[in-house]
């Protein structure tokens, strides 16, 4: 995956933001676009397409720079159909428009080439556990919320302060399948989502495939398959965020495992304000 990811970053080198077929790229290395975006995405600290963007308007910076005259021209060579679009774009990056920079050489906020490595320390022991688990019911109380990568989410917080404590006590009550208790389901979201957009959470349980769920909670169904279950325990949140970093720099670049589409799911076995013992349940397939 490490090869694979490296090979991506030069293809952006090479070609025009608009001809960069992720899928095809993906179905050439042997894997599924959701899992390498998902993999970019937790390693590289940003989306795919922010990454794009970023190195597109450091590479045509550094044309007009050198004094290319034609504004057209450079925005068409990265990607853009319009002076307009191209220029929304380069002041998103750099904050300055493209004809001040070829004025006055700056400011420029450069988004240097990635290059991914893999460390061989092993440094996160991985306690994990493949399941193959049956269609999953998951009920529970939904908000959509911020997706924020580092520290507690306020937004899942004050979602989940609204519900009643008696609400907490029905829900434990109504669990009757794996993975059991209360679970942190996130949802709707695509694999290299940038910070800040918009994903379900839902605050519930999972019930037997049976199971009528009641007319007043969120319902969730999620497709039979395979889950790899990480077992984590220590500071909450850092010790949770950490393990999902190592996921993808250990676990799944040396296991013949890839992500798959489907909500990750987190089942708190004891839990205080700064301490948490949990599970990571992430959906997967073979590679």
């Amino acid at each position: 995956m490490i090869g694979t990811l490296n090979a991506l970053v030069d293809l952006v080198e090479d070609l025009d933001a608009a001809d960069l077929d992720v899928a095809a790229f993906a179905r050439e290395h042997g894997t599924t676009e959701y899992h390498l975006r998902r993999m970019f995405s937790t390693l590289a600290g940003m989306p795919l397409s922010e990454y794009v963007r970023r190195r597109r308007m450091t590479l045509a910076a550094a044309d007009l720079v050198a004094g290319a005259p034609d504004l057209l021209e450079v925005a068409v060579r990265y990607g853009y159909g319009s002076v307009e679009a191209f220029g929304r774009a380069f002041r998103s990056v750099h904050e300055s428009a493209p004809a001040d920079v070829r004025r006055d050489g700056g400011p420029l906020r450069t988004q240097p080439l990635l290059r991914f490595r893999l460390s061989v320390e092993g440094s996160t022991p991985m306690h994990v556990t493949v399941v193959d688990r049956p269609e999953m019911i998951l009920i529970g109380h939904a908000a959509q919320v911020p997706l924020i990568h580092t520290g507690v989410n306020p937004h899942i917080q004050a979602h989940i302060a609204g519900i009643a404590p008696e609400e907490h006590v029905r829900l434990k009550a109504l669990s009757s399948a794996e993975p059991a208790g209360i679970l942190a389901i996130t949802g709707d979201i695509e694999p290299d989502a940038p910070e800040g957009t918009l994903l379900t959470y839902l605050h519930g349980v999972a019930v037997a495939p049976g199971a009528v769920p009641p007319d007043d909670l969120d319902t969730l169904r999620v497709d039979a398959g395979m889950w790899a279950v990480f077992a984590s325990s220590g500071p909450f949140p850092e010790t949770l965020q950490n393990l999902w970093a190592a996921t993808a720099t250990e676990w799944f670049p040396s296991n013949p495992w890839r992500m798959r589409p489907g909500p990750s799911i987190v089942r708190y076995l004891e839990f205080t304000e700064t301490h948490a013992t949990c599970e990571l349940w992430l959906p997967v397939e073979r590679g």
